[in-house]
């Protein structure tokens, strides 16, 4: 049964990686999903990494029997992110859910500067993360609202790395996550009464296109979770009748998996994510 169909969703940064996981298990379950990102077949901000462009993201739904429509969008040119949410008007009238998962930051990850202390870090990371990052999230959130308030009805998602308020291990990655949760609690006082719920979505180690690309042995891949978990935690949270209750809360996937009883595409049920070596 599609429990999601008839539902419109928004999810950003779906090129690859989370976003491409949640993009694929909401159309699956019925909904038509916006699916946006910079990488285009023929232009793609990772050309290391084949395959990882939104018109691959669609076609794998359309695979499955969903419907993705696949928008090329830089999330921090706000008159493209204006336009996005306008062809949603224009076309269906009204939105479901918003997953907010674009993210910048990772960038020449591999330049070996991302473990340093943050006064050795090159100051474009943290542009980059709170950019197309924080303000992303912020700017796609503006524009989807009056979309949701149409109707009185929605869901926010935004996904985040989460665990227990422990800093995480590089400053800005850190500050950067701590204010999307914070805007998450903020969004949800406001919007709480248009019974809009906004939360944020922390996933574990998920083997996302670029975490393959890497070597890494047998043990190490078997505490990571596939990118569809996140998609069918953020499932289970828009068919729950009672999601206000979470409305402004940071979220794990694997308490949600055991709240709600789904499990990842393997069978498993991965827990929440613990930071093996947290600097507090």
């Amino acid at each position: 049964m599609q429990r999601l169909k008839g539902k419109i969703a928004v999810v950003t940064g779906a090129s690859r990686g989370g976003g491409r996981g949640i993009a694929l298990v909401l159309g699956e379950e019925g909904a038509t999903v916006y699916m946006t990102g910079r990488s285009i077949r023929g232009d793609s901000t990772r050309p290391d990494l084949p395959g990882t462009t939104i018109e691959n993201t669609a076609e794998q739904l359309a695979a499955r029997g969903g419907t993705g429509i696949p928008v090329r969008c830089n999330h921090t040119v706000d008159k493209q992110v204006e336009a996005l949410f306008e062809r949603v008007k224009q076309e269906h009238g009204r939105l479901d859910i918003l997953v907010n998962n674009v993210w910048g930051g990772y960038e020449q990850y591999d330049d070996r500067t991302f473990d340093l202390p943050f006064w050795e870090q090159p100051l474009w990371r943290w542009e980059k993360m709170f950019t197309a990052g924080v303000r992303a999230h912020y700017t796609a959130s503006h524009f989807a609202i009056p979309l949701m308030m149409s109707h009185r009805q929605g869901l926010i998602v935004n996904t985040t790395f989460w665990d227990r308020g422990k800093c995480l291990s590089n400053l800005p990655y850190d500050l950067a996550k701590t204010t999307i949760n914070r805007m998450a609690y903020g969004m949800a006082l406001e919007l709480r009464k248009y019974h809009i719920a906004a939360v944020a979505l922390s996933p574990g180690w998920m083997r996302t296109e670029s975490v393959m690309a890497h070597k890494h042995t047998p043990e190490e891949l078997s505490k990571t979770e596939s990118v569809e978990y996140i998609g069918r935690a953020v499932a289970a949270l828009a068919t729950d009748s009672n999601v206000m209750e979470k409305a402004g809360s940071v979220l794990t996937v694997g308490d949600l998996a055991r709240e709600y009883g789904f499990t990842d595409i393997d069978g498993n049920q991965p827990p929440a994510y613990r930071m093996s070596n947290p600097r507090d």
